[in-house]
């Protein structure tokens, strides 16, 4: 995934069904002999059935939580859509604008607080690691770098098939990835994780190697290619980015079907157009173990 030099400003057509990190707050600078616990917490997005071909799902959103020895205060930080998950995944066909308009980004939201009912009770809320008051200092730095780096949220991975050492062509960029990078930035510096099975969600779709197809202006400017762009818009055409979890759900059976029936997908990913040839199973939601990291002694920066 490729790393951005600045964040865009957002466009004010972007509009967010539910704001983005309402009580969000800057990451506290803690006292370098604090004790920090580390929690994993997960819960359930939304779990939904779809025929034989996807069965019974679990599509979990993942956040990290802190708790302070020192102040006894509670932290969460998570990252998500600014614009909800159907903005991230699909692109609105706006008139009187040839290309797709995209409103996705991702971003880290930290804030005072561990809502423990919400992952308790639906899901998971386990001590994972525990880091000292300098480990969390650093930890926020890279948060910081990573966050104005890091900028588009990618809700699909595409690999060539379902096997476990299969080509990975493009990898998602979500809420899981980001807690896996924040886990080997504490294993980076020194953190020790305890033995806990740690399971992740992945969207993934199977596809033969992908063509390249241009950016936005190779595409639809005025130099552009009419029948690809024509083709690009008509795949899009079904799906509506303005919606709720339930709709993105349905759109998502949608491009399923167009998938299964076309072998064909239009991959927008970093800011340039993929057309994936798509094979048996097409499409995949997985919820499979990535272990913990294993704490390294020598410190990777960022």
């Amino acid at each position: 995934h490729r790393r951005f030099d600045y964040r865009p400003k957002t466009d004010p057509y972007c509009q967010a069904r539910y704001t983005f990190c309402p009580t969000g707050s800057a990451i506290p600078l803690m006292k370098e002999e604090d004790v920090i616990e580390v929690y994993r917490l997960q819960a359930p997005v939304w779990e939904f059935k779809y025929g034989d071909l996807l069965g019974h799902l679990k599509i979990m959103h993942d956040a990290v939580g802190f708790k302070s020895s020192l102040t006894g205060k509670n932290y969460t930080m998570e990252w998500y859509e600014l614009f909800q998950l159907g903005n991230c995944t699909f692109p609105h066909l706006r008139p009187g604008m040839d290309a797709p308009f995209w409103c996705n980004q991702g971003a880290a939201c930290f804030y005072e607080g561990i809502d423990d009912a919400h992952w308790k009770e639906n899901g998971t809320l386990v001590l994972v690691t525990t880091i000292s008051g300098t480990m969390f200092n650093e930890m926020a730095q890279w948060v910081k770098y990573d966050n104005e780096t890091g900028i588009y949220y990618e809700t699909w991975t595409v690999q060539a098939s379902p096997e476990k050492e299969s080509i990975v062509w493009f990898d998602s960029y979500e809420c899981s990835k980001f807690i896996l990078r924040t886990y080997q930035k504490l294993a980076d510096l020194g953190a020790v994780f305890k033995k806990v099975q740690t399971n992740y969600t992945s969207i993934i779709l199977f596809s033969g190697e992908p063509i390249y197809l241009g950016n936005e202006t190779s595409i639809f400017g005025p130099l552009g290619n009419r029948t690809l762009a024509a083709a690009i818009r008509d795949f899009y055409n079904p799906f509506k980015p303005h919606q709720t979890i339930k709709e993105f759900f349905v759109d998502l059976t949608k491009i399923i079907d167009r998938v299964i029936l076309n072998h064909q997908f239009y991959l927008f990913y970093n800011l340039e157009y993929w057309f994936l040839p798509m094979k048996f199973p097409y499409v995949k939601i997985i919820y499979e173990e990535v272990p913990l990291p294993v704490a390294s002694k020598a410190s990777s920066g960022v």
